[in-house]
This record gives C-alpha cells, structure tokens and sequence, in this order.
C-alpha cells in the first residue's frame, strides 16, 4: 500500500477529521509564501518583514505599512485549486469538522467550506479603527495612500498582525484539534509559533503530515508524505 493509498484508508475510517494548513496550500493558487525561496520575506526592503507587518507600523507609519500591504498581499483574484477543492468536498460528506488555516487569502470559502477558523485573520474583512464599520476589500486595495472610512478613521484588515491579539479562532482550532480523531497538516513547516503548538494539542488516533520538507513533528506523525499538495489531493476520491 503507497501512501496516497494509505491515506485514503484513513479518511475513508476517519469520522472526525480536522485540517490544519499553513502558506503551502495557496501557492499552488499563485499566491506567494513569507519564508519559502521565493517568499515575500526575501523581498528588499527598507524594513524588515516583521515590522512592516507589525501592529506598531499600521498605528506609526501607516502608510508605509498600506504601501507593503496593497502591493503585496492583495490575492483577492487567486482562486482555489484542488486542495480547497477535496477539503470542501470532505466537508459536505460530513467527515471534515474544520479546517484551522494560517492563510489570510479566504481561498477555502471560496471553495465552499463553512466552518474555517483564520487564526491570522483575513484579507477579505475590514474595519474602522474609530466607528468600526465595516468596509469592502476592494475598496482598501484600491484608495490611494491610507484608506479613510466616511467618519475619518483609519480602515484596518482583519488580518492578525504582529503584536496583535489571537483571534477567537484560536481558542476554537484548540478546540477542534483536541476533540479530532484524524489531523493532517498540510503546507506548513511547523516552525512558527503559536500556530505550531496547536499540533501538540492532538490527541487523537492519527497524525498526517503532507509536506515538501521535513518538519519538526514528523516523528510522532502515523503519516508523513514529503510531496506537492496537488499531488496527494488531486489522487483522494
């Protein structure tokens, strides 16, 4: 038995399978890594990443914050491939209780899950820091400097910045991980923390690690495939 057909074994005896998965399963929707070769962080800059990022330089220097932001993170038109794809199919025959996702590109909505928990937040949601009104994405990746709603305050993404607090997402990918009897982690290293944690919190009967490279869980996985996301999904039924 090779392992994609070992996989399918789990699934198909699996009733309570959570997902959780990290920059790799977008970018084989064309949207672009931090940390990877040809990731976001590798970019030149006159700052670094982290602080660009950072809640300190949305509230500083917003507008060298909204200049990195609009013209690199904007995935509004990426659309989902075969892993969204599998995972709101596996949703819909009920085996998939959630899907817990670093990503900010809301690329599994757009498949057709429901229950996502975005523990780094979303592009696709705005607020008013002053009124909190909510304002459409479109709208903030298209003004021209610092986005204003109508009363003047500064429109924020509800996307989790550094120095930001853990959403209530957070608490329910904890939730969700402990309870599952099935995770497989798909398209993350495992190195970034908090995220990483959630991992440790599983107790269930089966680990699935699918990967490129290796991660620091991979010893305690029932499962560990170093392969492209497509690869492994577009062969599950």
């Amino acid at each position: 038995m090779d392992n994609i057909e070992m996989l399918q074994k789990i699934i198909d005896e699996s009733d309570n399978i959570v997902f959780f998965g990290g920059a790799g399963v977008s970018t084989e929707s064309g949207i672009r890594d931090f940390r990877g070769d040809n990731g976001l962080y590798k970019d030149k800059n006159n700052y670094e990443p982290e602080y660009l990022l950072s809640s300190k330089c949305f509230h500083n220097e917003p507008e060298v914050f909204f200049d990195f932001y609009k013209n690199k993170m904007n995935c509004l038109d990426a659309v989902p491939n075969v892993t969204h794809l599998y995972l709101s199919k596996l949703e819909k025959i009920g085996k998939l209780k959630a899907i817990v996702t670093q990503n900010i590109d809301g690329l599994h909505q757009k498949a057709g899950s429901s229950n996502v928990l975005e523990i780094h937040g979303t592009i696709c949601k705005n607020h008013c820091i002053e009124c909190s009104k909510e304002c459409d994405s479109d709208f903030v990746f298209n003004s021209n400097g610092i986005p204003k709603c109508d009363c003047g305050g500064i429109i924020k993404p509800d996307v989790v910045l550094y120095g930001d607090i853990l959403p209530e997402a957070f608490s329910l990918a904890q939730d969700h991980i402990s309870k599952a009897d099935t995770l497989i982690v798909a398209g993350t290293s495992l190195t970034v923390e908090p995220a990483s944690s959630l991992v440790r919190l599983f107790g269930g009967k089966n680990l699935i690690i699918i990967n490129k490279d290796k991660t620091p869980y991979d010893r305690f996985a029932t499962l560990v495939i170093n392969d492209n996301l497509s690869n492994v999904f577009g062969n599950l039924h």
